[in-house]
């Protein structure tokens, strides 16, 4: 038996309201991919440092971004979940980032309500804590500094509002009709 390849046929919503497919769960040192063809995870590679992701980081379906992959997502949560599961969630910013594949940017959103009410009221990146902000920028410069070859590579240009994380979507989403069309 076959099973549904998450990339393709997962649908991604709007750039309001989208599905994120959890790539790994927040706490893991793991990076783990969805294989966007083969409809398969696979482990990429353990961090180099000793670090964690402080967030679930997934994917947009059906959405083709600035480096070739699917719209990275930077999802904050009560609870950790797994690889594979999928969430409904929405935007509240994003962060600007380039690496040696080309621009990355990461959408920083949160469950909509039916999935967790605790992050109603936040609404865009100025209700998160300024501390967490700065971790946020800080691991993605620095999770991949023992990488050589890449680390050179990575641009933190900041973050972007809901308006840009809405926008990036959007045109991620375009992207990817227009490539599979």
């Amino acid at each position: 038996m076959k099973g549904i390849n998450l990339y393709h046929e997962v649908p991604c919503g709007s750039p309001d309201e989208f599905h994120v497919v959890v790539d790994l769960p927040k706490g893991s040192t793991n990076k783990i991919e969805y294989d966007e063809q083969g409809g398969y995870f696979k482990l990429d590679r353990t961090l180099f440092t000793p670090t964690f992701y402080p967030f679930d980081y997934g994917f947009i379906p059906q959405t083709h971004a600035g480096d070739g992959d699917a719209t990275d997502v930077c999802l904050l949560l009560t609870h950790p979940t797994f690889s594979g599961c999928v969430v409904k969630a929405r935007p509240i910013g994003m962060i600007k980032t380039a690496d040696q594949d080309g621009d990355d940017a990461k959408i920083i959103a949160v469950p909509v309500s039916k999935v967790d009410p605790r992050f109603d009221e936040m609404k865009t990146l100025d209700d998160l804590p300024a501390h967490f902000r700065e971790e946020l920028l800080l691991f993605f410069k620095e999770y991949k500094k023992l990488e050589k070859k890449k680390y050179d590579l990575i641009q933190i240009d900041g973050f972007g509002s809901v308006e840009e994380a809405k926008a990036e979507i959007q045109q991620s989403m375009d992207a990817y009709k227009e490539k599979h069309a």
